[in-house]
């Protein structure tokens, strides 16, 4: 079973920036999209940024114009550099693929991170 190793979260005062990391334990055989999702204090998981196997990218409004989502050509790594940080950025962010890992049962699934904290502070 493939597991995703984030990494790259950390404590960081407004305005500056953080590239986070995640990594695919195993081969993926076959990716439909990427994605960082954020979950913040009281708040449901939403989606900020993802990337289709084609490499077209979505953003949340909020992260528009200051994240940007790119993946390796494999698609065993996606990143998500974040630049002038806010505090409403503050959140626990998940590592999401959408794939097939079996090529012998081709049903797609959502595999996620453990999740890594970014917290922007004053």
């Amino acid at each position: 079973q493939v597991q995703l190793l984030e990494s790259g979260g950390g404590l960081v005062q407004v305005g500056g920036s953080l590239r986070l990391s995640c990594a695919a334990s195993t081969a993926i055989f076959r990716v439909n999209t990427m994605g960082w999702y954020r979950q913040a204090p009281g708040k449901q998981r939403e989606l900020v940024a993802g990337i289709s196997s084609a490499g077209t990218t979505n953003y949340a409004d909020s992260a528009k114009g200051r994240f940007t989502i790119s993946r390796d050509n494999a698609n065993t790594m996606v990143y998500l550099q974040m630049n002038s940080l806010k505090p409403e950025d503050t959140g626990v962010y998940y590592c999401n693929v959408n794939g097939v890992m079996d090529r012998w049962w081709p049903v797609p699934k959502d595999y996620w991170g453990q999740g890594t904290q970014v917290t922007v502070s004053s």
